[in-house]
């Protein structure tokens, strides 16, 4: 009986264990200047991340966004396990905006009263892609709406989360589904 508890003590402990700083605090962190909440809605892929314990082994992974009744925001995350055709799991949480000056700043909880920052810091004009991440630097995610992102809009994003003081050695790129024959990414 020990044993089992302190087994599971242990797996509760290495599933909090924070991932590592992978940012230069020293460079401001700025977000969009402004956010349409009803053209953040929908589906976004991720194209890349900082790996964290609630991600691992999670390839295909999508974000999907809709607007509750309550006016917060609903957030479903699915993960296929170890591959693109995976298990699925899911986890939904909740949104809300914290600076509606630009709607850039927000916060999401995936359990009970733990809210954890949620920052746009850039997203295109056509809310093609998007650069997610918060102040710690130890959070980053590069979203587009489509499964594969071209190497121009890849360069791009890594440039401007650079020019932010985020080191981009340590994103991990999750596999996807393979895009249709006819889809360039760019």
């Amino acid at each position: 009986m020990r044993l089992q508890f302190a087994l599971a003590l242990a797996l509760v402990l290495a599933a909090c264990a924070t991932p590592p700083v992978n940012r230069d605090r020293s460079v401001p962190l700025t977000t969009a200047s402004s956010v349409e909440i009803d053209r953040y809605l929908g589906r976004w892929y991720e194209i890349a991340r900082y790996d964290s314990s609630f991600e691992r082994n999670c390839e295909g992974v999508t974000a999907d966004y809709s607007l509750r009744p309550d006016g917060l925001i609903r957030v479903l995350n699915t993960c296929r396990v170890g591959a693109p055709d995976g298990d699925v799991r899911t986890a939904e949480g909740k949104a809300k905006v914290v600076d509606p000056a630009t709607n850039a700043k927000l916060k999401v909880s995936f359990f009970g009263p733990f809210w954890g920052d949620y920052w746009v810091l850039w997203r295109a004009d056509d809310y093609s892609v998007s650069l997610v991440g918060e102040p710690s630097g130890r959070f980053l995610w590069i979203l587009a709406r489509t499964p594969v992102l071209g190497a121009g809009a890849t360069a791009d994003a890594l440039g401007r989360l650079r020019a932010l003081g985020y080191n981009t050695d340590a994103l991990y790129f999750p596999k996807q589904p393979p895009a249709p024959n006819n889809f360039s990414g760019d």
